[in-house]
């Protein structure tokens, strides 16, 4: 297999979001491509230029995860396969490995509960530890792949951007933290590196920054770049060195599922679009027009389609366009990112990077870069692996 790692023992993939549907599709798919019985199609980490960097195989991770979902992970793999999201063939030939995946989740933070959150950080902290220790890992990775949170307010000196203001709203039984920075809390106090696969606050809160500084962790994010970001990254640039004028891009974005549904709220939906609409006037030079929307479409399931518009001018001022539909199966675009990244990610636990990791190649909003044409953050992506895999 390419991309072994440079360990000797296993490592940890723990989700949070582990019942949802990138999660499980996550999973089967890990389980499936190690039985043989899946490709590695969209595995971006097992191309020769990533795999250099000596990451840990497929074979050496063990999974397990947080969720408040409490329905069996076979009975969601069962749904997605009715939706055509997993091949139906495969289940039973994991479905052994699914049952002992089963048997390491744990229940996640419920902010709704009267659960104090400095209660929740140690118990969501020890079930990380509790899992290394159980398995003999050497390490184990935090990936975020549970539903889209509001943005978080920062206000200088508050518990958001100060360690002590923090320690102190969290000993006076106060709450400051999105629940997806909860998480992140837990995990570094539990040693664990992280990814955050969702535009939820997360790692990026200023507070959680220094934090992971001080613990010498590593940490990448945010959102993952699965579609019509993906297509904006790898497009305006030609537009950029083409020299042509563009004046206006707009989009409009339909998806089911429960992505869909958590987005159908305005307050969620506004982290979304705040990621979605990055980058496009760094990479084009100038601002433009961008109007974008998000529906809703329940019948639509876990696919998700992109209608773009392209307005711009060439030589002379002779106005054109280009339009563009992307039809695509959510999960199933974002599950080989996530192996890809719980692994990119543990291998630079290994080698003692810390802080945000280049990793802007699989994201709409790279931490630690502005950076956002496609093809240059490949080139980054490559070095940083041939770097660390010399």
């Amino acid at each position: 297999m390419t991309g072994q790692g440079t360990g000797s023992g296993r490592v940890g993939l723990w989700l949070i979001g582990a019942r949802g549907s990138v999660g499980v599709t996550t999973i089967v798919g890990a389980l499936a491509v190690r039985a043989g019985l899946a490709g590695r199609v969209g595995l971006v980490a097992e191309q020769p230029e990533i795999a250099a960097a000596g990451l840990p195989s497929l074979d050496e991770l063990v999974i397990g995860g947080h969720d408040l979902a409490t329905d069996p992970l076979v009975k969601r793999a069962e749904r997605l396969a009715a939706g055509g999201v997993v091949p139906a063939g495969i289940l039973p030939g994991i479905a052994s490995e699914l049952e002992e995946v089963e048997g390491r989740l744990r229940t996640g933070y419920d902010v709704s509960s009267e659960e104090h959150q400095r209660e929740a950080i140690e118990r969501l902290s020890a079930d990380l530890v509790a899992f290394r220790e159980a398995h003999g890992l050497e390490r184990v990775v935090v990936v975020d792949v549970a539903s889209t949170e509001p943005p978080a307010e920062v206000v200088h000196g508050g518990p958001l951007a100060d360690p002590d203001a923090l320690d102190a709203a969290l000993a006076a039984g106060e709450s400051p933290l999105p629940a997806s920075s909860v998480y992140v809390l837990a995990a570094y106090r539990a040693g664990c590196p992280v990814v955050s696969f969702t535009p939820s606050p997360g790692p990026r809160l200023p507070v959680l920054v220094t934090l992971a500084e001080r613990a010498g962790l590593p940490w990448a994010g945010s959102d993952g770049k699965t579609g019509e970001t993906l297509l904006k990254s790898a497009l305006a640039p030609m537009f950029a060195t083409r020299a042509l004028q563009v004046n206006a891009w707009a989009s409009y974005n339909m998806l089911g599922g429960g992505d869909g549904a958590t987005l159908a709220d305005p307050d969620n939906a506004r982290s979304k679009l705040v990621t979605k609409a990055q980058g496009l006037e760094a990479m084009l030079g100038h601002p433009v027009e961008g109007p974008m929307h998000i529906d809703y479409v329940p019948d639509h399931g876990d696919w998700k389609t992109a209608i773009d518009h392209v307005s711009f001018e060439g030589f002379l001022g002779v106005r054109m366009s280009l339009q563009f539909t992307w039809s695509g199966c959510d999960s199933a675009l974002a599950a080989p990112l996530v192996l890809d990244l719980a692994r990119l990610t543990l291998r630079a636990h290994e080698v003692g990077e810390a802080g945000p990791l280049p990793f802007g190649f699989f994201f709409k909003d790279p931490a630690g870069s502005t950076e956002h044409r496609l093809g240059t953050q490949w080139d980054e992506l490559v070095a940083w692996c041939a770097r660390v895999g010399a």
